[in-house]
């Protein structure tokens, strides 16, 4: 489960350098959500942090949209939009439960599709990456999941949002797999993962 500001996708891990998006954003990033929220909210940037900070001291009062597709994909922005139009229509309400309800809605569209993934294929192993990984309580509830049999791998806090960390070791796994490159090799910012 790749959760981050500029991705959220479920990617089948087939190998080092084998990989298969089954379920990505149709829009909004899951990061991407939670940093408008904070904005709405007049939150500092990065929002992330600063709503689940939030919503620890709120309790999950305000009902909010689900987007639900046929596949493993992602909808953000109905989410985003309720929460800025509640905040819009009361200013004065409780930005802790409004965080708490929006944090609750956004782990159940990930932990509920990364679970129907994992079904389907018969896969009892998720990973979570991304810095949004680094939300506790998001992560919290996906290691319920090992209630169920599942095995939920995490890293460090620290290295959710390390993108040098991720590079260096998905560069370390293409090397030794014999793939290089020269020194004429340009970006690419918007190269797909397969």
């Amino acid at each position: 489960m790749m959760m981050s500001g500029g991705n959220t996708q479920i990617v089948n891990v087939k190998g080092y350098t084998e990989f298969e998006v089954l379920g990505k954003t149709r829009d909004d990033a899951v990061g991407e959500a939670f940093d408008k929220v904070a904005r709405v909210l007049g939150l500092p940037y990065p929002g992330g942090p600063e709503v689940s900070k939030l919503a620890r001291d709120g309790e999950f009062t305000y009902k909010l949209p689900k987007t639900k597709f046929d596949n493993y994909d992602f909808s953000f922005s109905g989410i985003k939009t309720a929460v800025i139009n509640l905040h819009h229509k009361n200013p004065e309400m409780n930005k802790a439960d409004l965080c708490a309800s929006f944090e609750k809605y956004v782990t159940d569209i990930l932990v509920t599709n990364s679970l129907k993934a994992a079904e389907k294929l018969k896969i009892k192993t998720i990973a979570l990456a991304g810095g949004v990984s680094a939300n506790s309580y998001i992560r919290n509830e996906f290691i319920k999941l090992e209630e169920k049999g599942y095995k939920i791998y995490y890293p460090e806090p620290i290295l959710c949002t390390d993108n040098a960390a991720m590079i260096a070791s998905a560069g370390y796994y293409r090397y030794i797999s014999g793939v290089v490159s020269d020194l004429e090799l340009n970006a690419v910012p918007n190269l797909k993962i397969q």
